[in-house]
């Protein structure tokens, strides 16, 4: 079965958090690091994930997405800082194999 994610980016400062979801984490992380498409992410220099979380059914990932949107700043911040109170970025370390 295949695996979505409901992840969030930001910007080196932190002051922006794009909440999105994908069925290739990595290879999404990838296309906002490398600004392959224009948007948000590559407007706000979005290229830090900071936060993720898995799903078994792309359904219930979109579901969560939308969940997670319609709250504001500090619940979201608290998502962050109760796994990555660094707010690292997740993908550091990361090979990245694309055709």
């Amino acid at each position: 079965m295949k695996k979505s994610f409901v992840y969030f980016m930001t910007n080196k400062n932190n002051t922006v958090i794009y909440v999105g979801v994908t069925s290739d984490l990595l290879k999404r992380v990838y296309q906002h690091k490398t600004k392959a498409y224009k948007g948000f992410t590559d407007r706000y220099n979005c290229n830090k994930l900071i936060y993720f979380e898995e799903f078994d059914d792309i359904n219930k990932a979109i579901a969560r997405e939308k969940q997670i949107k319609g709250g504001n700043r500090k619940r979201k911040e608290d998502l962050i800082n109760f796994v990555n109170p660094e707010w690292k970025d997740l993908s550091d370390g990361w090979l990245f194999y694309f055709d």
